[in-house]
């Protein structure tokens, strides 16, 4: 399916085309954001399970992420999952895009109760206007949040309950993050590109984001006028 991008990043109003994105983790199934074909990808024969943005009945949050066993992405994500029954009853379904292969990103993902997208290209990416820059590390307001995070997995990683991400990690260590809310429509109704590596929305920003939708969702529905 086409990808939309004409050259312009995706923001606020823009409307995002309808795609079919290869997933890994919740459902069991590796795939990657194909090859030699736009953002909106291709999806491999032999891939079984897909999440659709936009969703027909529900809001998409896109989060962008870094790389895999990223110990900043895994803080936040498991916020997410704490509070991921909320989000759901809220009427959104998250989709979270990290750029390492699906083959390296599986073993970091698989008790995520949400869909999780490959994109080593960094085609979804470059789409979405989401960038690299050394103040994702440098801003000291990223610290704090980098020393809670390293606190919290190096000793996991040492007693096993982790696998330590790589060395040399595929797409680099410098990620910003990046948050977009789409509409069933594909219209994009917030969106946020992250100043630091720890910038993102929390699950309280999402509820509420989610509620104005609803509210505003509701309104105009009220004022539309009757069929004669």
């Amino acid at each position: 399916m086409g990808s939309g991008f004409n050259g312009k990043a995706i923001g606020v109003e823009s409307v995002v085309a309808a795609r079919e994105l290869p997933i890994v983790g919740a459902a069991g199934a590796v795939g990657a954001v194909g090859v030699g074909g736009d953002a909106g990808a291709e999806v491999a024969a032999d891939v079984a399970a897909v999440v659709s943005v936009p969703d027909a009945e529900r809001l998409v949050h896109l989060q962008f992420r870094r790389f895999a066993g990223c110990p900043v992405c895994n803080l936040h994500l498991r916020s997410i999952v704490r509070r991921h029954d909320e989000i759901t009853a809220a009427g959104v379904k998250e989709v979270v895009v990290f750029h390492s292969p699906a083959d390296e990103l599986r073993e970091h993902v698989a008790d995520l109760p949400f869909a999780v997208v490959a994109d080593p290209d960094k085609r979804l990416y470059r789409e979405f206007g989401v960038e690299s820059a050394r103040r994702s590390l440098l801003s000291p307001r990223a610290w704090l949040p980098i020393l809670r995070s390293l606190a919290r997995s190096l000793p996991r990683i040492v007693i096993g309950k982790d696998r330590a991400p790589a060395a040399t990690p595929h797409g680099g260590r410098l990620g910003l993050p990046a948050d977009f809310l789409i509409a069933p429509d594909g219209r994009v109704v917030a969106a946020m590109h992250g100043t630091h590596v720890y910038d993102q929305w929390s699950v309280d920003r999402i509820l509420e984001l989610a509620r104005g939708h609803a509210h505003g969702h509701r309104n105009s529905r009220s004022q539309a006028p009757s069929a004669s």
